[in-house]
């Protein structure tokens, strides 16, 4: 394959995983069904595959720093099954699930200022870990899928540009995962 049409599908990935988790978060496909109840679990299974995710990331870096490129190669290769593990998790979650708002201690959906004065600037912290974790999440995807294919293709030195920046990327953002996850679980209605 040449890098034309690599390039191609990395975008068409890109754009189709943006979309359809935008189309279901957003709900704008109507939910028709009762949420199964291992819906539920998932936040919780998506903050253990994150974290992870995370530990692996760093032991992959140990390998090739190591020079050990078979284990770094396979323990990319689970940290990218993983991965698209939580997507799919992450997607089926917010598909189903109602909106959990931060603060809201009463579980009812809206934030009254007192519950507003009790998150107080916790919430601002939450805000900027959520919004920085949702950017990067969106926009390291495409770093990432070309990042593995040229691993996979052993182009070193593609592969090493590409890295740097995919690699502190996608650890902030199985990181902040699990921070965002810690943050809102007590805020969740079921």
């Amino acid at each position: 394959m040449n890098d034309k049409l690599i390039f191609r599908v990395v975008t068409g990935v890109s754009i189709f995983v943006f979309l359809v988790v935008v189309i279901l978060n957003r709900k704008i496909i109507p939910v028709t069904i009762e949420t199964p109840d291992f819906v539920y679990f998932l936040p919780t299974l998506n903050a253990i595959i994150n974290g992870t995710c995370s530990v692996l990331l760093l032991v992959s870096l140990y390998f090739i720093k190591q020079k050990n490129i078979t284990m770094h190669k396979r323990v990319n290769i689970f940290t990218f099954f993983l991965s698209s593990l939580f997507l799919v998790s992450y997607i089926i979650f917010h598909y189903f699930a109602p909106e959990t708002k931060f603060g809201d201690l009463n579980h009812d959906g809206n934030l009254d200022v007192a519950e507003i004065a009790a998150a107080g600037n916790v919430r601002y912290v939450y805000y900027v870990i959520l919004i920085t974790h949702i950017i990067l999440a969106a926009g390291v995807l495409p770093l990432i899928l070309l990042s593995f294919y040229r691993g996979l293709q052993m182009q070193v030195e593609k592969h090493r540009k590409l890295v740097r920046y995919s690699f502190p990327v996608w650890l902030y953002v199985t990181v902040t995962g699990v921070i965002v996850y810690l943050m809102i679980s007590p805020y969740y209605n079921f």
